[in-house]
């Protein structure tokens, strides 16, 4: 390829590509396209067969050993695994080295999280007392963390870089929340012979990272085929596997920061000193160098940060755009308004845009007034209230646990009709809001 035409590739394709991909705003956008086009193709002349290719079968495994399952099963409980994984990892980079680390730090958000969990089940059970409907209790205790950060960055500077900070301690704490509802209360009848399978192949991961294994393959062969799977068959739902597995990943490097320096600056002197070839093709000595400063710096790197970093494009652009794709259609019929106005529909709303609010803007309020905690510089009240209604935008994870706690159609309907009414609601006024607050001089 010429030069002329590199240039054209990377100005054109490759650099806003990447760029893309590297706006926090742009996955939200991603994930947004995607429930838009599933309400679309739900009430098109295509509902039928839309609806009817999450339900086509297929099996894995070998012999008479093998899962056949629906392909709405296989992202439900397979391809979100992977997204539990990544916020498994992220769980623990911020419990070692984030926002979590410093219990000072951590208050506030681990409070206003707490607050916007119990009040929005509080609310959705008043509505819904008793009978099968009072199973989705915990479909308002989860913030979707792309939706919400996506209204934020489509704010640019007017948002404090503390608020986006907050929040994204909030969703994290409200995912660790999130996680163990899932493991206590939707699961099924557990086969205790698959959980002890599962327990043995976590010893394994558990043992592989005190033994100093960096090599993030093995513990993906071990976390799939043996944990994930093991989860999978007990009853237990399979993406707490995921969490699990994710906590096991190495996360310390195997050189510090002095060394990588000294070696990388030895290296360095190394390559500029080696005779050059006249064209593109580096020389083998060269070639040799370039693979000495590539194994130095995987060093660096924690296998943890490492997976992370490679993962979350992935998840961002793959995982939940296929999973809003599969879940979120909703069919608009005659009867929406009644559907919008059941008391599961209602307790979701309430929940979500009523009780998140109250719970992290009330809870945190009175932590600040008892002098617990102290609010983020360059926040005021008015940032807080629109923190409160991002973290009301439910979506991914919200639709996650409705499938898990409903099987009726017509309640799991109306279940996703209260989840995108209140996100909806939530993104407009939380950006105004937000949008609105003078900055902090």
């Amino acid at each position: 390829m010429s030069q002329e035409k590199k240039v054209f590739v990377n100005r054109w394709i490759n650099d806003p590509i990447r760029k893309f991909i590297s706006n926090s705003a742009a996955s939200g956008i991603v994930l947004f396209t995607s429930a838009l086009v599933a309400i679309i193709l739900s009430n098109s002349p295509w509902a039928k067969d839309f609806h009817r290719l999450w339900e086509v079968k297929f099996a894995i495994g070998f012999n008479e050993h093998y899962i056949n399952k629906s392909l709405h099963y296989w992202i439900n409980d397979g391809l979100m695994a992977i997204f539990f994984f990544v916020v498994g990892l992220e769980l623990k980079r911020e419990i070692m080295a984030g926002e979590l680390r410093n219990p000072r730090n951590a208050i506030l958000p681990v409070v206003a999280a707490i607050g916007g969990m119990l009040l929005p089940a509080l609310i959705y059970l008043i509505i819904n007392p008793t009978g099968e409907a009072a199973a989705g209790w915990g479909i308002p205790m989860a913030t979707d963390i792309a939706f919400a950060l996506g209204v934020l960055y489509l704010l640019g500077d007017r948002v404090p870089v503390s608020l986006k900070i907050f929040l994204t301690a909030i969703a994290i704490v409200d995912d660790l929340g999130a996680v163990l509802i899932i493991a206590f209360f939707y699961t099924s009848d557990i086969n205790f012979t698959s959980l002890l399978v599962g327990a043995i192949f976590m010893a394994v991961l558990i043992a592989a990272n005190l033994l100093g294994v960096r090599n993030t393959v093995f513990y993906g062969v071990i976390g799939i085929g043996g944990l994930w799977l093991a989860f999978l068959m007990s009853g237990v739902h399979a993406t707490i596997a995921a969490v699990l597995a994710a906590f096991t990943i190495p996360a310390q490097v195997r050189i510090n920061e002095t060394l990588f320096s000294r070696k990388v600056s030895m290296l360095l002197v190394k390559f500029r000193e080696a005779e050059p070839n006249d064209n593109s093709l580096v020389t083998p000595e060269q070639l040799h160098i370039l693979e000495h400063i590539r194994d130095v710096t995987k060093g660096a790197l924690t296998p943890l940060q490492r997976l992370e970093h490679a993962m979350h494009p992935f998840v961002a652009f793959v995982v939940m755009p296929i999973f809003a794709l599969c879940n979120a259609g909703v069919t608009l019929s005659g009867d929406v308004m009644q559907n919008l106005l059941s008391p599961v529909a209602l307790g979701i709303f309430a929940g979500l845009l009523l009780g998140k609010v109250l719970g992290v803007v009330g809870l945190s309020t009175l932590c600040l007034r008892l002098r617990i905690a102290s609010l983020p510089e360059s926040l005021n009240q008015r940032h807080l209230l629109g923190a409160g209604l991002l973290s009301a935008v439910g979506f991914t994870m919200s639709l996650f646990i409705a499938g898990l706690a409903f099987t009726d159609d017509t309640i799991v309907l109306q279940a996703k009709l209260g989840i995108l009414a209140a996100s909806v609601f939530a993104s407009i006024i939380g950006y105004q809001i937000i949008r609105s607050a003078k900055p902090m001089s």
